[in-house]
Formats: structure tokens, sequence, C-alpha cells
């Protein structure tokens, strides 16, 4: 079975309680809880990991067995070269996630180059897409 890495950036554990205007009110672990769902629904198995620290973010990335990663960076969308490096050289398809749009509110991802793909804009229906999406690159 396809095995999917779910990794949570920085800060994401605030969601649901900070910038409801622009991320609603859903917390990190209702978020979970879709992925859940949707990888259930796809056929696939998800180990979704959340740091504040992006060492252990880009240390989980290496160690990684996943056929395909998702990411959304939160916290590490810009400034940190070094997480979207080991993208790059990870070997494995990645797809970033945001549930809102940041370029609706002028932000451009730093991590996005180093993706396969970015699903944006779509609330939590973005991770069942993008779910879908990182199985088909898995099977490329």
């Amino acid at each position: 079975m396809t095995k999917i890495l779910v990794l949570h950036g920085k800060g994401m554990e605030l969601r649901g309680t900070v910038d409801i205007e622009i991320f609603g009110t859903m917390t990190l672990p209702e978020y979970d809880e879709h992925i859940r769902q949707y990888a259930s629904e796809a056929g696939v198995d998800v180990e979704i990991f959340h740091s504040n620290e992006e060492a252990e973010v880009i240390a989980k990335l290496k160690s990684s067995d996943a056929d395909a990663a998702l990411i959304n960076p939160g916290g590490y969308t810009t400034g940190h070269p070094d997480l979207a490096e080991t993208i790059r050289q990870s070997g494995i398809p990645t797809l970033e996630v945001h549930m809102s749009n940041p370029a609706s509110r002028g932000r451009a991802s730093e991590i996005a180059p180093a993706c396969k793909g970015v699903v944006t804009g779509m609330g939590i229906v973005g991770y069942h897409l993008a779910l879908q999406g990182a199985k088909r690159l898995a099977a490329e």
C-alpha cells in the first residue's frame, strides 16, 4: 500500500485559535481526522508529523520510507532554504498544501519550487486532492 508522509510545519498547532478569518475554526487534530479519513478513502497509509523545529521536520523527511509526501509548511513557507533543499534532494515526490491561498495575501512560498505541485485555497478538501495527487506521483 502507498505510504504518504504528511508534514505540518511551524505554528500549525495554532489552527482554529488564531487567524480564524483566514484559516477557519478547524484545529490541527481535526485536520488530522479529515486527512486519515481521506487516506482511508484513497486506499493509502498516512503518517502525520508536526514540529515547530525545522531540524525535526528535515530529519523526519530524510529518514522517511514514504512513497510520497504532503507538506503544509505553515511558518516555514518563507525563509527556510534548508527545508526546501531537503525536499529537492529527498527523492520523495512532495506536494505543498495550504488551506488558504497565500498568494491572495501577497505571499509567495519559497517551499513550492522544491515541490512537484501545490494545492492552495481549497480548505480541508485540498488535503483530499493532494492525497490523490501524491498517490499518483508515487505510482509513476
